[in-house]
């Protein structure tokens, strides 16, 4: 026991040629997967009946009611589309996304159901790559560029992503992007920051991190970013397309968050931790604002001038950590918050550091079996242990 301790300490056993084998045994086990899945497909539905991508039916249903005119938050029309364009036994995937993201769900609506699903996919992942490398050569120039590459697709997260068709790509993409561009290029970052959002509860910390770093031009570029994406959806799509937002938002909190929906091991927050665990509902919405309010004094700390791998990475970390609703696919955020802890952990080497960046990277893949089978919140431990492991070294 003593021996395996030394050895997760020190981190030697993960070299570069067992992560190049890891990585490379990931990006095979997703490709055959995705073949799998494109040959027992029937139509536009996979072996079981259920959509292809899951998860993007919700986003490809509502562009298309919103192209009609109709309400896509109406639980009723959202499902009643997705049953008209996969069959009657096709079951509910709930659409709770701001009106900024039916900017790009209407334009994908207007294609045929798979080529829009293929459009979504690989734009998303191009785009996810491109700003990975600007973080890299930013951040981490001395990881070996197959070795980044290799890891960057090969991240567990990438394959729960892909398989639901969800938007984890993208959101990556804007936070790696924008932390690349803070201090060298602000308004580029703040737009970034701005456009994630349409996810806003991952974007929470972001305006208490900007504020503590004092970068305030992206502060400006991303308030202004936002208020043009809202004047852009009220013109397109109408005023009363937020108040149905809000009406439905709160359908889907009480459903999705309260009720457990979506079910509490496919969650990874603080809050779905402790309903995993029969914590009554308002009994986790205190313990969700006490971790809140810990992450948020935590950055406002960090995010004083320092070093802006930790100051990226805690973001990245903390951003899960401070939300009440977070899925198992949100988890590629912290694609950018490995490869800055791998940049920072190549220059200080610390006990455990290799090791726990080896437990985040796999943590995407099993935090939904476990969580079932043991009622283990792998994933919260993993990033709650990634966040304090930054703050530590800060």
């Amino acid at each position: 026991m003593t021996s395996l301790i030394a050895v997760l300490r020190d981190g030697t056993w993960l070299s570069a040629g067992r992560i190049q084998r890891l990585a490379t045994a990931a990006n095979l086990g997703t490709a055959a997967f995705l073949l799998f899945l494109a040959l027992s497909a029937q139509g536009a539905n996979d072996y079981s009946g259920r959509p292809l991508g899951t998860d993007f039916s919700s986003f490809y249903a509502a562009g298309r009611l919103i192209g009609l005119g109709a309400n896509p938050y109406d639980p009723a029309a959202l499902h009643g589309m997705q049953q008209a364009l996969f069959g009657a036994a096709t079951p509910y995937y709930a659409f709770a996304y701001p009106p900024f993201f039916l900017l790009l769900a209407w334009p994908l609506a207007q294609l045929p159901y798979l080529p829009a699903l293929a459009v979504w996919q690989l734009s998303s992942f191009a785009l996810y790559l491109w700003a990975m490398i600007r973080l890299k050569r930013r951040f981490a120039p001395a990881i070996p560029d197959r070795l980044f590459y290799l890891g960057a697709a090969g991240f567990t997260a990438v394959f729960v992503n892909v398989t639901h068709g969800q938007n984890g790509f993208l959101t990556a993409a804007l936070f790696a992007a924008a932390i690349a561009s803070l201090g060298v290029r602000p308004w580029m970052a703040g737009l970034c920051f701005g456009l994630a959002a349409y996810k806003p509860q991952l974007g929470l910390l972001v305006p208490f991190a900007l504020a503590a770093g004092g970068h305030w031009r992206s502060f400006a570029a991303a308030a202004l970013t936002v208020v043009m994406l809202a004047i852009a959806c009220t013109l397109m799509f109408g005023a009363p397309v937020w108040s149905e937002f809000f009406a439905g938002a709160g359908q889907a909190r009480q459903a999705i968050l309260e009720s457990g929906g979506v079910g509490y091991d496919k969650m990874v927050s603080v809050f779905a931790w402790l309903r995993l665990w029969h914590v009554p509902v308002s009994a986790a919405y205190v313990g969700q604002g006490i971790a809140t309010i810990l992450v948020i004094a935590a950055i406002l700390r960090l995010w004083r001038p320092g070093d802006m791998r930790l100051q990226g990475a805690a973001l990245c970390l903390g951003a899960v950590l401070a939300t009440p609703f977070a899925l198992d696919y949100d988890l590629l955020i912290l694609a950018p918050a490995i490869l800055l802890l791998a940049g920072y952990e190549m220059d200080r080497p610390s006990p455990f550091g290799a090791t726990l960046l080896f437990v985040l990277c796999l943590a995407p893949l099993f935090a939904r079996p476990v969580a079932h089978a043991m009622f283990l919140p792998l994933a919260n431990w993993a990033v709650l242990s990634g966040f304090l492991a930054t703050m530590r070294r800060a």
